[in-house]
């Protein structure tokens, strides 16, 4: 199978080439630079040049593979708003090219668009208000009306390796500059998380075997309370970790205030009984802990705080 990945050279995207050539597949991969290009014919992907802002050649990635898995997206948060259009308008741009083929189209999405449900959001649930990548999500799901095998897979907003840790290394950097580990409230609210390699393999599955319009939900472990990871941050880096009322948590984590105290259970059953996913890498604490051991991390952190 020939297919198209956009996104190829990101933190997952990169590990969803190696997988998808691991399986015997044929990559197709978007580039927008001359150093893109190097990373993906390095593993033996072919290079397309072009971006989020050349839906022609988005169309045409698409037109000449077999499946496309699209994971590129413009993170510019002060333009936001432009960012999902753009991705509204890429997603259109490659669909309609597999109008009636019944080729597979891999969307991602995030477990955040589900939360505070007083359980562990499923596969089943949808956003009680469908606006930012959840409008994405349903346009890559519509067309599955229209002869796509088209899925999604909503990523745990903890996506780790041993370098990198999604929501815990922005708690460890803020950690590392302020001299203490915290949390608000009792600290009991989750994050899911996921391994990327655990994270590129779904990906992978939902090409292959994912059934039209479903959703898939990358997430290892189905949550891990903030006060646990605040802890796991001091006892690593040897600070102390303090519990935080409303007001001293807006001083302490600023822009990120709203981010620490969401609740955001996951669970991957439905993923993992339908498409026979089963997580084998390194917990997020796991790696957190390797992460924060590393010296030169705990000064890169601090470098950037």
């Amino acid at each position: 199978m020939k297919v198209f990945v956009t996104g190829a050279t990101g933190f997952i995207g990169s590990e969803v080439v190696k997988e998808l050539i691991r399986r015997g597949n044929d990559v197709l991969g978007l580039a927008r630079s001359d150093s893109s290009q190097a990373k993906l014919e390095a593993v033996g992907a072919q290079v397309l040049r072009g971006s989020l802002d050349t839906p022609d050649v988005l169309a045409k990635g698409a037109a000449e593979s077999d499946g496309v898995i699209h994971l590129a997206f413009v993170n510019d948060f002060n333009n936001y708003e432009e960012s999902l259009k753009k991705d509204l308008t890429a997603i259109k741009a490659m669909e309609n090219e597999l109008v009636n083929t019944n080729k597979p189209f891999v969307n991602t999405s995030g477990t955040l668009m589900v939360e505070d449900l007083g359980r562990p959001a499923t596969e089943k649930d949808s956003s009680a208000n469908p606006v930012g990548r959840a409008e994405d999500e349903i346009l890559s799901l519509s067309y599955a009306d229209k002869g796509v095998r088209a899925t999604a897979v909503r990523l745990s907003p903890t996506v780790h390796d041993v370098q990198r840790q999604g929501f815990g290394t922005i708690l460890a950097g803020m950690a590392i500059n302020s001299g203490k580990a915290a949390y608000v409230g009792d600290g009991a609210n989750v994050w899911p998380s996921v391994h990327r390699k655990d994270a590129a393999k779904l990906f992978v599955d939902a090409l292959e075997r994912g059934k039209a319009g479903s959703v898939y939900n990358a997430a290892a472990e189905v949550g891990i309370p903030v006060k646990e990871i605040a802890q796991t941050i001091g006892d690593t880096l040897n600070l102390p970790v303090e519990k935080l009322d409303q007001e001293s948590g807006k001083a302490y984590f600023g822009w990120f205030i709203d981010a620490i105290q969401q609740n955001n259970p996951t669970s991957s059953e439905l993923t993992q009984s339908e498409l026979d996913w089963h997580p084998t890498e390194a917990s997020l604490l796991e790696d957190l802990k390797t992460f924060l051991s590393d010296s030169k991390n705990v000064e890169a952190l601090k470098n950037n705080g």
